[in-house]
């Protein structure tokens, strides 16, 4: 009921008007007293009770004292009401002078806890405070889009320029034999691969972004499935010379979720610490049980990701090294499309670094 402001403006306005016929009786009273003091000690103050007097006999019976009680009951409802009403004015003034800009956006309205109307003010202030988030959020809201922009074309004009260029020396016939022919063409096909692979990611993670995909959800064991990507992963750790480990306590810890998209999730993963821990020779995966949880922690034991750089790691078009080539450094959305996932799992991801070694921890509520 505390919120109720017509309740509580009703109710004060009944107190104020006890208050005003309160003041008004005890006025007059003190007047008469008044009055009859000065007249007893003071012959000299004997006008003023005639002109009392004569203004109280002009009407009938006690009449006249009614009228006057009356006027000062009008005059102090006023003065009290306008007392109490110049608060919410002072309100609507600084509301309007925000409207007209002539205030900031987050100005703080004075909150007078003795008055009805300080609800409304903490209200809007409030407002402003929410209005101030959302005028933050829409001025990053476009400055993330004309980033998304910038690196989306960027990304996206680097294997384009090669492919054009390549089929051009094709198309004008600039290459002294077939073997040099078909090494551009091998090459622009692996750069329309590369372009391919971007578009897919991005598309991909706009879906995730906007919550436009759908997950299929079905139960399976979480080891089993981590074992298999080592298995697939075995030939092309072999060609980059290194090669991977799988730490289990246990040979089944079941989970519930989307396989090909948490598949998505620990490829990333892997082909990330492959291009980034290739001077460590080894990637690790521990998976255990914590709880109610299950844990999937991928490590490496290559260079660290500086301090800097790591509470952006999971930003869209994120590159640690900006010097890396393009195949190591991926597209710049692999760790955000992995943590879009994971969060849809209702799980969460983190990583640590220091010389020693990286790692990414994945975590997912078991069954």
């Amino acid at each position: 009921m505390k919120d109720n402001v017509v309740f509580r403006l009703v109710l004060r306005s009944f107190v104020n008007l006890f208050l005003s016929a309160l003041l008004a009786v005890v006025s007059i009273a003190l007047v008469e007293m008044i009055i009859k003091f000065f007249v007893r000690n003071f012959y000299q103050f004997y006008p003023i009770k005639r002109f009392a007097r004569t203004i109280v006999n002009a009407f009938p019976g006690e009449l006249g004292i009614f009228v006057i009680a009356f006027v000062l009951f009008l005059f102090y409802y006023l003065v009290i009401q306008w007392i109490y009403f110049s608060y919410f004015g002072k309100i609507n003034d600084s509301v309007r002078r925000i409207a007209d800009g002539q205030l900031e956006m987050n100005y703080k309205i004075s909150v007078r806890s003795t008055n009805t109307f300080s609800i409304i003010a903490g209200n809007v202030n409030r407002l402003s405070d929410r209005l101030q988030l959302a005028l933050v959020d829409e001025r990053k809201s476009e400055q993330t889009k004309n980033e998304l922009i910038t690196n989306v074309s960027h990304d996206l004009r680097t294997p384009l320029t090669s492919i054009i260029g390549y089929l051009g020396l094709i198309e004008q016939d600039r290459y002294r034999d077939e073997v040099e022919l078909r090494h551009y063409v091998q090459i622009a096909y692996e750069k329309s691969q590369r372009l391919h692979e971007l578009i897919d990611d991005l598309f991909e993670y706009t879906r995730m972004r906007h919550d436009t995909v759908t997950l299929k959800q079905e139960n399976f064991n979480l080891v089993e499935l981590i074992g298999q990507l080592l298995v697939q992963y075995h030939m092309l750790l072999k060609e980059a010379g290194m090669s991977s480990k799988l730490h289990c306590d246990v040979t089944s810890i079941q989970v519930k979720g989307d396989t090909a998209k948490l598949v998505r999730v620990f490829e990333n993963l892997i082909s990330n610490a492959m291009s980034y821990g290739k001077e460590g020779k080894l990637i690790e995966i521990r998976v255990r049980e914590i709880g109610s949880e299950a844990v999937v922690e991928v490590t490496n034991y290559g260079d660290a990701i500086p301090a800097i750089d790591l509470p952006h790691i999971f930003d869209r078009f994120y590159r640690g090294d900006k010097s890396r080539t393009q195949w190591s450094g991926g597209s710049g959305l692999g760790l955000a499309i992995s943590k879009s996932i994971v969060d849809m799992h209702h799980g969460s991801i983190d990583v640590t670094s220091d010389s020693l070694q990286t790692v990414f921890r994945v975590t997912l509520p078991r069954l």
